[in-house]
């Protein structure tokens, strides 16, 4: 990508993000090409990171080990569902995964949880997200019959209207609440300490990146 290219597409997406400033979007950008590689846009394909490519990312550099919530980020960062992560994807995802505030975080995270997308939290994908994260532990008791209670535990807790299945605004409520419930469901956001060590990775000196 020549320099006004660059410029461009820097001064765009800095409009239209909240949480970065016009150096943190390029750097960015940077990565952004630095990670799809060599490619070039042609036969009118975009240029975009593939689920693969972006799982080993929340994997390697936030330490995500859950597949069944790495590809949900997946989806949740690829807005027009096209099964690629494109540029403008790239950086308004990380905006909210890396620095969102909490209801922008609430919004990503019941997404996230929304297996569905049905717009509710249903009990059988509680226990799907539970047992995926949970089933580490080898046990002579049946573990599916205390994932259940788990489920019903959580219902408890955060099902406000009490019909059986979680609405974002029992979400949201509960969120509130107690915040510790925000990835109840499976952690779909970076730790402190992964962010941290991502950004000051990433916001370097923009004379240390190769011109892309």
């Amino acid at each position: 990508m020549n320099r006004k290219k660059l410029q461009k597409l820097t001064d765009s997406l800095t409009k239209n993000c909240k949480h970065f400033n016009k150096f943190e979007v390029k750097c960015l950008i940077n990565l952004f090409y630095n990670l799809v590689g060599d490619v070039t846009e042609r036969q009118g394909l975009a240029v975009g990171l593939d689920r693969n490519a972006f799982r080993n990312i929340l994997h390697v550099t936030f330490g995500m080990t859950d597949e069944m919530i790495m590809d949900r980020v997946f989806r949740a960062f690829d807005k027009d569902n096209d099964g690629c992560i494109t540029v403008s994807e790239w950086v308004y995802g990380l905006s909210v995964f890396l620095r969102g505030t909490l209801e922008e975080k609430m919004k990503y995270c019941f997404d996230v949880f929304d297996l569905n997308g049905d717009g509710f939290i249903s009990k059988e994908e509680m226990f799907h997200m539970l047992k995926d994260s949970l089933l580490k532990q080898p046990s002579e008791e049946d573990p599916d019959e205390g994932i259940k209670d788990l489920v019903e535990i959580t219902l408890k807790k955060m099902d406000h209207d009490h019909d059986g299945k979680l609405s974002f605004a029992d979400y949201e409520q509960a969120v509130r609440e107690e915040t510790l419930l925000l990835e109840a469901f499976g952690p779909c956001l970076p730790d402190p300490k992964s962010q941290k060590e991502f950004e000051a990775q990433v916001f370097k000196d923009p004379n240390e990146f190769n011109e892309v």
